[in-house]
Formats: structure tokens, C-alpha cells, sequence
């Protein structure tokens, strides 16, 4: 007698004995439980029947099933359901997880691209100068948002007063801030502008509820004043190093902080603007609008590349450029916006602080920039005072 012992794997749970006597094998001895056999055995997945099929097809003149088997095919009766049932709640896990990864990188990437863009334009501006690149990310951005907000459906602005409100958000928002930041980015480090630069919070507040009756809060009082704090700290080390040779207009923390304020006006101006055309192509168009000016004071500064050194330009400077415009401009503001409607506004507003942390980040690894233990400190107040006037209606 030979004992053949056959077990699948066990996404089937399926064992069994088989005996085989002799040469010629003996007839079923219980046709019952052959015939409840065959009706659980149609009740298998089709990975766990064919496996089956592939180790035994029964014979009623070839199989002997032994004592063990009513309790075998017992078994096999619902793991196939278990089995199908864990991977859907698995599958289902999976899809869940990408889905709140997806979100989160939806969420992070705009201020990813603007801190990033920093970087890409410190590097950049000594080759072409600063008005150059402002203008050379304002206006292919603009006409970019403006052929997806067309592509949506959304209306173009019509109407003296649409023009007029987008014509003076352009020059406040578009002209004055990138002029303002490229200028000062060529006197100051990525990191160090951008934390200025995110500030503007702190002069939105004061505005909205000066405008618009917006209550600030105590725990919002607090930010603004330890948010003066903060940027006094970064302002200290500029105005310190050369007292007798010192110039405000010279100082790249000064420019930075008259960007903010232009970005800080151009936040209250949204409502205004909005008023007489769609938001998105508002800010598309004043992109190209505001774009216009900063090549006229291109011209007029002798910025580097409009006076023959394109050619000087290498791959990686018009990578640089490239980046600026399409991810530093027109895709981070589009992703900035579909966040904004689809209801997350709240963790947008926690995730201002992450625009220095990359600019930071990677200007100390590509361009090795570093704060100095004050700049630090004040760096540290600021993004508090940022994230404590963010949750001022929360806390008021």
C-alpha cells in the first residue's frame, strides 16, 4: 500500500489522503459524499478548482476517500470567501492610501514649486538680471493659466471695470512683487527672502480687518507682534554689518520685505478683482499684464540677457528659467487654486511655513547658503507668528 499525501497552497486550504490498494482500485465507497464532494468543489475560486484538478481528478473506480475527508471538504467550504473578502478589504487599503498620498502631494506642491523656484531664480540671475527672469516667469505663465482656465470653461473678463481692477492687481501683485523679490533675491539668500517673503500673512491680517471688519483674535494679536519680532531679527544682521556704508535700497532683506507687502495688498485685491471676472483667468492675465512693465525695466536696467548673453546661457540655466515660469508659476498657482475649491483652505493655510523650509533646504545643497544664529531665531518667531495668526479665527 502506498500513502499519498496532496496539499495546494493554502489560499485553497484544501488536504487530503488518498489510498490506493492493489493493482486495481476498489469502486467509491460512499457515493454521498462524493456527490457533496462535487457541490463544494463548485463552490471554489477558479484559482483553487483548477489547482485541485491539476493535483487530483477523482475516479470512481481510482480514489478511495479515506475518514478525513468530510472534515477536508468541511474546510474548504468558506476560506475561498475569506479569501476573496481579504483582498478587496486589501485592494481597498491600497486605494486608500494613494488616494491620502495624492492628496497630501497635491496639498505640499505648490509651496514645494514656489520654495524650489527661489533657488532656481537665485541661480539664474546673475546671467540674465532680475527683471529679465521676473518677466520671464510672469508671462508664459499667465498666457499657460489662461489657456487652462479657457480649456474649463471659465469667461474671459469683459467690461471697463473687469480690466481696470486686473490692470492694478497686475501692477501690485505681478510687477511690484516678482520685481520687488527678484531684487532682493539677488542681495539675500533663497531661504532667508522667502521666509520674509511669507510674512505677508501677518499685513493680510492687519488688512482684512481694517477692510473688511475681519476679527483677528487674541491668539492672532499675539502672532502679529511676535511676528514684528521675527523679522526685526532678520533684519538686524543686514544693518549691523556695515553701519557707515549701509543702504536701505542696497539691502536684499528690504526688498524682500517690500515684496511682501506687495504680495500682502495683491491677497486683499482678490476679492475686489473677483467681483467683475472669474478668479483664475483674472490671475492669469494679470500675469501677462504685469509681466509687461518688468521687460521695459529690463531694457532700461541693461539686464544681462537682453543685451547678447542668452547665448552665455546653458542648459541647466534654461531648465532654471523653464522651472520658474511653468511649476514655479503657472502650475503652483493652478494646483494652488483646485485646493482652495475643493475645500482645503484650512490645511493650506497650516502649510505656509513649508515655502522657506524647501527654499531653505535646498539652497543650503545646491547653493550652500546658511542662516546665521540670529537669522535662525528670527526665521523660528516668524513661521510661529505665520502659523498662530493662520489659526486666528480658530482661536478668537
Amino acid at each position: 500500500m502506498a500513502l499519498i499525501s496532496l496539499a495546494p497552497p493554502s489560499t485553497c486550504h484544501l488536504s487530503f489522503s488518498a489510498s490506493i490498494h492493489g493493482r486495481k482500485a476498489p469502486s467509491l465507497a460512499d457515493p454521498l459524499l462524493y456527490n457533496r464532494y462535487l457541490t463544494q468543489r463548485r463552490n471554489l475560486s477558479s484559482c483553487a478548482r483548477n489547482k485541485f484538478r491539476s493535483c487530483v481528478e477523482p475516479n470512481r473506480k481510482g480514489f478511495n476517500l479515506g475518514e478525513n475527508s468530510q472534515s477536508s471538504v468541511a474546510e474548504v467550504d468558506a476560506d475561498p470567501e475569506k479569501f476573496e473578502l481579504k483582498s478587496q478589504d486589501l485592494n481597498r487599503a491600497k486605494a486608500d492610501l494613494l488616494s491620502e498620498i495624492w492628496e497630501w502631494a497635491l496639498l505640499v506642491s505648490p509651496f514645494f514649486f514656489w520654495g524650489t523656484a527661489m533657488v532656481a531664480m537665485k541661480e539664474v540671475l546673475p546671467k540674465t538680471g532680475p527683471f529679465f527672469v521676473s518677466a520671464f516667469r510672469l508671462i508664459p505663465a499667465g498666457f499657460l493659466l489662461v489657456g487652462f482656465a479657457a480649456s474649463r470653461g471659465r469667461k474671459f473678463p469683459s467690461g471697463l471695470n473687469a480690466w481696470l481692477s486686473i490692470t492694478l492687481f497686475a501692477l501690485i501683485d505681478a510687477a511690484c512683487f516678482q520685481g520687488f523679490l527678484a531684487e532682493g533675491l539677488e542681495k539675500t539668500s533663497a531661504g532667508l527672502g522667502s521666509v520674509i517673503i511669507d510674512s505677508q500673512p501677518l499685513t493680510v491680517a492687519i488688512l482684512a480687518s481694517l477692510l473688511f471688519g475681519e476679527s483677528i483674535g487674541y491668539v492672532g494679536a499675539a502672532g502679529l507682534v511676535l511676528g514684528v519680532v521675527g523679522l526685526l531679527l532678520l533684519e538686524v544682521p543686514a544693518l549691523t554689518i556695515d553701519e557707515k556704508n549701509f543702504s536701505l535700497w542696497g539691502s536684499g532683506e528690504w526688498w524682500m520685505l517690500l515684496a511682501a507687502q506687495s504680495m500682502a495688498v495683491g491677497t486683499v485685491m482678490v476679492r475686489w478683482v473677483s467681483k467683475y471676472s472669474d478668479p483664475v483667468m483674472a490671475t492669469g492675465w494679470h500675469m501677462v499684464i504685469g509681466g509687461l512693465p518688468l521687460i521695459i525695466i529690463s531694457m532700461l536696467n541693461h539686464d544681462p540677457a537682453l543685451h547678447g548673453s542668452l547665448e552665455e546661457l546653458t542648459s541647466i540655466d534654461v531648465l532654471a528659467l523653464v522651472y520658474t515660469s511653468v511649476f514655479g508659476s503657472a502650475l503652483s498657482y493652478g494646483v494652488y487654486f483646485y485646493n482652495a475649491t475643493s475645500g482645503s483652505l484650512t490645511k493650506l493655510s497650516s502649510l505656509t511655513f513649508l515655502t522657506p523650509v524647501f527654499a531653505s533646504i535646498f539652497g543650503f545643497i545646491y547653493l550652500g547658503e546658511t542662516f546665521t544664529p540670529i537669522q535662525l531665531i528670527g526665521a523660528l518667531v516668524t513661521l510661529a507668528a505665520i502659523y498662530m495668526v493662520n489659526y486666528k479665527s480658530g482661536d478668537a
